[in-house]
Parts: C-alpha cells; sequence; structure tokens
C-alpha cells in the first residue's frame, strides 16, 4: 500500500469510527434521551472528528507500522481517543454549561476499542502471514538469551527477507533458565545443544555473545559439532549499531575462530617509530605472508613500500589493492626482481636505501623442494645471502627475515635452507651495523600451499579428504595474527636474535580435516578422510625450538626469544663455496647435518659429511 493511500485509508476509516461512536452511544443511551440536544451531539462529533485528526497527526497514527504495534502503540491510541474527547466535552460545556458525560465515556470506550482493534487488526492479519512463512523457514537455536540474543530474535521473526525462525535459546546463566524471551522459551545450557537440537528438529544453530573469546567459540562449537545443524555468528553489537551490518548478517563459523587465538596488544609507538614515515621493502610482497605485511605496515603510514616480487601477477595484485584503499600519503613501487639476481637486488637497495626490510621471499613446500633441492638452496640461501649482505653494504636499519618451525631438527631440505639461511643472518649481524633478526613460526590459515585451501578443495570436490597420518600434527596462527607478530619482533632486532611466535597449542591435522568438514555443513559420511601416508621430507610433529634453545618467558606477549647458535663464518662461507658444486644427496646430507648440529667436519674435494 503507497504512502498516500495509507494516510487516505486511515483519516476516513478514524472518520467514520468517530462520527458512528457517539452516535451510537446517544442511542445505546435511547432511555434518556431527553436529557440530551441533538444540535449539541452534532457539534460535539464536528469537534470531535477535527480534535481526533489533530491528536491522531500529533502522535503518528496514521505513519505507523501497525504489523509490528506493541503496548506503546496502544497507549498513543488512548492518549488521541482521551484528549479528542476532552475537547468535545469542553465544547459542551461552552456551549451549554452542562458535558454529556456517559455519552462521552461510551463514546471514548468504543473509540478504542474501534480504532485500537482496527489497527490491532493488520498486526494479527501479519502475524498470520508471517506465521505461515515461518513453516517454510529454517528452525534456529540462539545461543545466549542476552540482549544481542533478544535484538536478533525479534529482527528474525520481523524479517520477511530472513530465512530463519527462532525456536528456543540456550544459556548458562542459571537465572534465564526455564524463561522466556520475546515468548521463545530458554530450553537449556550450552552444554545441553545436542540433546535440544535434536528435540526440536533445530536446523541452524546461532552464535550470539558478542564478547565471546576465541576459546569460548571453541568450545561452543564442540558441542554444537555433535549435531547436523549448520552454525553461524552474528555481528558484533557495535557493528550492527554503528550501520556497518545488519543483525540478520551473520557469518559461517570459520576455521580461524577455532584455531585462532586472542589478538595481543602490539607496542604501538615502537613500531610507529620504527615505521611511519620510513621506505619499507618487503621480498615476496606478492604471497601469503609478505602481501599481509605490507598491508599491516600500512596502517603506521610510512613514506614508501617497495612490493619486491618474482611472480609479476602477484605483485600487481598487491599493488592495485594497496592503491584503491588508501590515500596516496604512501606511495607503493612495484618491483620485479629475483632475489636470487644479486646485482639487481644490490642496485634495489642502493638506490631506495630503505629503512627496514622484511624477507619474505621463500621456496616453502616441503615435498616439492625434495624433489627440488637445488631450487631451495638457490632461493632461500643464496637469496637471502644476497638480499642480507645488501642490507649490510647499504647501511639499512633493520632488516627481518621470515623463518619457520621446519627449520628445527629438520629431516627435509626446505628446512635445513631455511636454518642456514638463519645462520647467514645470525653471523651478519656480529660485523653489521644493520640490526638483523629472523623469526620463526609455523603454520599460517589460508596461506597459498597450506593444508586448509588444499581441504577446502577437496570438500568442494565431494572429498575425499586426504590427510597423510592420523597423528600428524601442526602449529597454525592466522596470517594477520603473524604478520603483526613479526612487525612487533622486528622493534626488538638487535643483533640476529632468532625469535620464536607462540604458536598456541599443536593441531591434529585429522581434527582441522573434522572440523572443516562440519563447516561446510556436511558430515564425515557424507566427506571421506582418507590417511595418505607421510611425503618425503615431512615430520609427524613439528618443533619451534630444540630443547637447547628455548628460553622460559617471554620478551614480549607471544614472542620468546630463541638461543640458535649458527656455525661459524669459516665454515659458513666454505659450505657456500661447496653447495653449487655437489651432488644431490651430498647436498641434503650437508644441509641437513649442519641444520641438526652434527659433528660435520669440511672436506677437500667438495665432500661433506
Amino acid at each position: 500500500m503507497g504512502y498516500r493511500l495509507r494516510i487516505t485509508t486511515f483519516v476516513v476509516l478514524d472518520s467514520i469510527i468517530v462520527i458512528s461512536a457517539i452516535f451510537f452511544s446517544y442511542f445505546l443511551l435511547h432511555p434518556t434521551l431527553a436529557v440530551y440536544s441533538l444540535p449539541t451531539l452534532i457539534l460535539s462529533a464536528i469537534t470531535l472528528l477535527i480534535s481526533h485528526h489533530i491528536a491522531a497527526y500529533y502522535f503518528h497514527l496514521y505513519d505507523r507500522i501497525w504489523s509490528v504495534a506493541s503496548v506503546s502503540e496502544l497507549l498513543t491510541i488512548v492518549y488521541s481517543v482521551t484528549i479528542s474527547i476532552g475537547t468535545a466535552s469542553l465544547m459542551q460545556y461552552a456551549v451549554q454549561k452542562d458535558v454529556y458525560f456517559r455519552v462521552m465515556a461510551v463514546t471514548w470506550m468504543l473509540h478504542i476499542i474501534a480504532i485500537g482493534g482496527s489497527r490491532f487488526t493488520l498486526r494479527v492479519f501479519s502475524e498470520q502471514r508471517m506465521q505461515n512463512m515461518h513453516q517454510k523457514k529454517n528452525r534456529a537455536l540462539i545461543v545466549g538469551a542476552g540482549q544481542a540474543g533478544t535484538i536478533l530474535a525479534k529482527q528474525m521473526r520481523q524479517s520477511i527477507n530472513s530465512d530463519l525462525i527462532p525456536i528456543a535459546f540456550v544459556d548458562d546463566d542459571p537465572n534465564k533458565q526455564k524463561l522466556k524471551m520475546l515468548d521463545i522459551p530458554v530450553k537449556g545450557t550450552i552444554e545441553e545443544i545436542p540433546k535440544i537440537v535434536e528435540s526440536h528438529a533445530i536446523d541452524h544453530i546461532i552464535i550470539a555473545i558478542p564478547s565471546l573469546t576465541k576459546k569460548d567459540i571453541q568450545e561452543i562449537f564442540q558441542h554444537c559439532s555433535k549435531t547436523k545443524a549448520k552454525v553461524r555468528i552474528m555481528p558484533s553489537i557495535e557493528a550492527v549499531m554503528t550501520g556497518k551490518l545488519s543483525v540478520n548478517e551473520m557469518r559461517e563459523v570459520k576455521i580461524e575462530d577455532l584455531l585462532g587465538r586472542e589478538e595481543v596488544e602490539l607496542d604501538m609507538e615502537a613500531i610507529s617509530e620504527k615505521l611511519t614515515g620510513k621506505t619499507i621493502l618487503v621480498t615476496g610482497a606478492g604471497g601469503s605472508i609478505g602481501s599481509e605485511i605490507c598491508r599491516q605496515v600500512l596502517k603506521f603510514k610510512p613514506k614508501k613500500i617497495l612490493l619486491l616480487g618474482h611472480g609479476e601477477n602477484s605483485i600487481y595484485k598487491i599493488d592495485m589493492e594497496l592503491n584503491e584503499n588508501v590515500s596516496l600519503e604512501t606511495e607503493f613501487i612495484p618491483l620485479i626482481a629475483d632475489i636470487q639476481d644479486r646485482s639487481r637486488i644490490f642496485d634495489i637497495v642502493s638506490e631506495y636505501k630503505p629503512d627496514v626490510i622484511y624477507h619474505a621471499a621463500a621456496h616453502k613446500h616441503v615435498p616439492l623442494m625434495e624433489h627440488n633441492p637445488m631450487e631451495a638452496v638457490k632461493n632461500n640461501i643464496f637469496g637471502t645471502k644476497n638480499i642480507a649482505e645488501a642490507a649490510h653494504t647499504f647501511g639499512i636499519g633493520y632488516f627481518v627475515m621470515i623463518s619457520t618451525d621446519k627449520a628445527v631438527n629438520p629431516p627435509n631440505i626446505m628446512g635445513a635452507t631455511k636454518r642456514f639461511a638463519e645462520m647467514i643472518v645470525q653471523n651478519l649481524a656480529k660485523e653489521s651495523e644493520t640490526k638483523f633478526a629472523a623469526v620463526r613460526f609455523g603454520n599460517v590459515l589460508g596461506s597459498r600451499g597450506s593444508v586448509i585451501p588444499l581441504f577446502k578443495k577437496q570438500i568442494a570436490k565431494g572429498g575425499p579428504i586426504t590427510v597423510t597420518d592420523q597423528k600428524m600434527t601442526r602449529y597454525f596462527m592466522t596470517i594477520p595474527e603473524a604478520s603483526r607478530l613479526v612487525i612487533q619482533a622486528g622493534t626488538l632486532a638487535n643483533n640476529g636474535e632468532i625469535f620464536v611466535l607462540d604458536m598456541g597449542e599443536p593441531v591434529k591435522i585429522v581434527d582441522l580435516a573434522r572440523n572443516l568438514v562440519k563447516l561446510s555443513g556436511l558430515s564425515e559420511t557424507e566427506i571421506d578422510i582418507q590417511i595418505s601416508g607421510i611425503r618425503p621430507g615431512e615430520k609427524l610433529y613439528e618443533e619451534l625450538l630444540n630443547e637447547d634453545e628455548i628460553q622460559n618467558g617471554y620478551i614480549f606477549p607471544k614472542i620468546h626469544f630463541g638461543k640458535a647458535n649458527p656455525i661459524s663464518k669459516e665454515e659458513m662461507e666454505y659450505t657456500i663455496e661447496m653447495l653449487p658444486f655437489m651432488t644431490i644427496d651430498e647436498l641434503k646430507r650437508a644441509l641437513v647435518g649442519i641444520a641438526n648440529r652434527e659433528n660435520f667436519q669440511m672436506m677437500n674435494k667438495m665432500k661433506m659429511l
């Protein structure tokens, strides 16, 4: 119904009610008709009609949405009718010094019944229509019977576009048990979710507690995962109130919610001192970690960010993204270069003289590097040597190398080359004015080549998911968290430190696969999980530090300081000199042996134990 037609309809309807009510009251009291003056009643009706429309305009009786009317709307009708009846009564007294109290009292009552009834009839029809629509909607269980859950339930009921209808709440507050919120019962606690889902045929579970920590979400999901219901999370109240999101814009639970930790508060002042107004070089800027470092660095308003990478497409993408989302306070310079090209790297560092270098470029895929060991050597060792020595040569302030947990006791060429790269940085730090550091951490969620994108593709194809071993465990953290902590660790760099990020508890890969299946709305009966066997170079368990490297406590929240010691400069230089001439077997034995601190001796004729 259009706005003008709606107004006209209500005006005509109320006019009929107002005129009819006073004369109906008049005839209703027919035994005493003689005491009333008909001309006075006609004048009263006219006064009543005019005053009602004025009061109705003031109280917005014509432009309210009556399909969602509540007690407050009923009160506005009472106020409007009372004022109009009072006005007509004053007119009666002014004309004949008398008020027809009985007629006006009955008229007042009829007005409220008829006008209120006409409005609330709309609500009844609306609710009936909504109820019919609700029968076709998915049944939802809301976790949290607080303010957020109540707002969500109300929106779900009133929204035509919502595909959910709230059936029940669960809440751990004992004071809310067996109560009703918006006529929706609180059926039990979070622990009882599986039982409630089954008994009430729930299709969706909505988590509506904005104050939840990541640990809380993980605990709730453990109960939800025992059901076949899909799980979603409502946006924060702040996001709703500020208009960024609507209540109904619920998101799926992400694997990051189940594996991530609470964000650590960074030392913004220390980071700003190192980055604001400075020139920052990021190698591997098109990769998962490198690109996120660029995004995080950008928040501190550097003068320039040098986006260095070998792949033109990835550098083009991050360059376009950064240029679209910020003002021109920061200049972005895309640089297509291979870190193995020593002269090119030296030219870049010489020309731009960055204040800080974040070295994220590396080959990281373990099985792939087992088949291509010399490529790992050229990129991870010689490439790191080039960029680190360029930093030393041109007096760059800070150099932060991105390392990996696979550099600890590596049985594989990738981990061994990364540990050797750490040693290059550590040895340079002993004689350089540049403050060098390396930062170790485990797997990051969603990075290219990580297990999660692979699992998602396998699920999308209908399975099976392939897990190498039932006992396989890995450390995980989100890309933004890892990047922020890398930037923070860079402010602590002084003399070739190996910083180790707190990765939390290791996660079984098979459990990760099961959670991803559940998050996809499927079950293990629909998506099979197969054990494929450990691949070349893989370890069942990853470590972040050797036993003799571990130092208790943090030097900053979630950042440890490791005591990893490098081989001597002479041994390192000899090894680097010999690497290009080794056979593949010699290469693997030498690098893995060095990384694992096995007793090795420099041998003539290009042979090493």
